[in-house]
């Protein structure tokens, strides 16, 4: 039988690669036919979700909430070591300096991916700054964010820590972080759809056992993960989805 495992598409470009390895590893481990659905956007993702198409999903922490909430995913595995935090930044050359200096009506770019949307609000909150004061610029990619930012077309742009790290030496050189979050608890989480809870032991096998092997570091660096996963246990879900729910309030 063939299962459907969906990565959520905020990851920088150069791990759609690692994704594929992965992918084949864990099929060879596990015994079971994984088909990887990469899509292009969130859009694409919910999409997706919504045909009732994915069976495994790597998500990112504020849509796995609800899936968890809303649908009955149930979060199983997490990244070791890999915090999903959040960058806030400036054109090198702007007047800005520290986030506190962004101002009401001023221009922020960033992607469809609300986990990082919400951390900057709270984040901006120490500007004395809502969502309603500034003037949001959905993009495509995090490379459309600062080249927008770069140009002068947004004051600052928001990104995954991860993503704004992995920039372009060219592109970082240009730019300059106005703060970057260290809340350390906000994961992307595996989940498995309701059909295949019972798969939930065997998978979780396969995946915690790479990197004892061979070459499984090569995947494991290719993804970025070079710790692997761990066992995300139902308490530790739940205090995911109350924080995300804490950071919608």
């Amino acid at each position: 039988m063939k299962y459907n495992f969906l990565v959520a598409p905020d990851f920088a470009p150069d791990r759609f690669g690692g994704w594929h390895m992965f992918n084949s590893l864990l099929q060879a481990r596990s015994g079971l036919h994984l088909h990887l659905l990469m899509p292009a956007s969130a859009q694409e993702e919910a999409e997706f979700i919504e045909r009732g198409s994915v069976d495994l999903i790597y998500a990112n922490p504020f849509d796995a909430a609800g899936l968890i909430r809303d649908k009955g995913f149930r979060a199983f595995a997490r990244p070791v070591g890999k915090a999903d935090e959040m960058v806030v930044a400036t054109a090198a050359e702007s007047p800005l300096q520290r986030l506190e200096d962004l101002k009401p009506g001023q221009r922020i770019a960033l992607t469809d991916n609300h986990d990082v949307k919400l951390i900057g609000l709270r984040l901006l909150e120490a500007a004395d700054l809502s969502e309603a004061d500034l003037q949001w610029n959905l993009v495509g990619s995090h490379q459309a964010a600062a080249r927008l930012t770069i140009k002068g077309e947004a004051d600052a742009a928001f990104f995954l820590a991860d993503i704004y790290h992995g920039l372009s030496r060219i592109t970082r050189s240009q730019m300059k972080v106005l703060i970057e979050s260290k809340i350390h608890v906000i994961t992307h989480v595996l989940l498995a759809h309701p059909r295949i809870h019972d798969q939930i032991p065997q998978i979780s096998a396969a995946l915690t056992g790479i990197g004892l092997y061979g070459k499984d570091q090569e995947v494991l660096e290719a993804l970025g993960l070079p710790k692997g996963f761990e066992i995300m246990d139902a308490e530790d879900a739940e205090f995911m989805v109350d924080l995300m729910d804490t950071l919608l309030d």
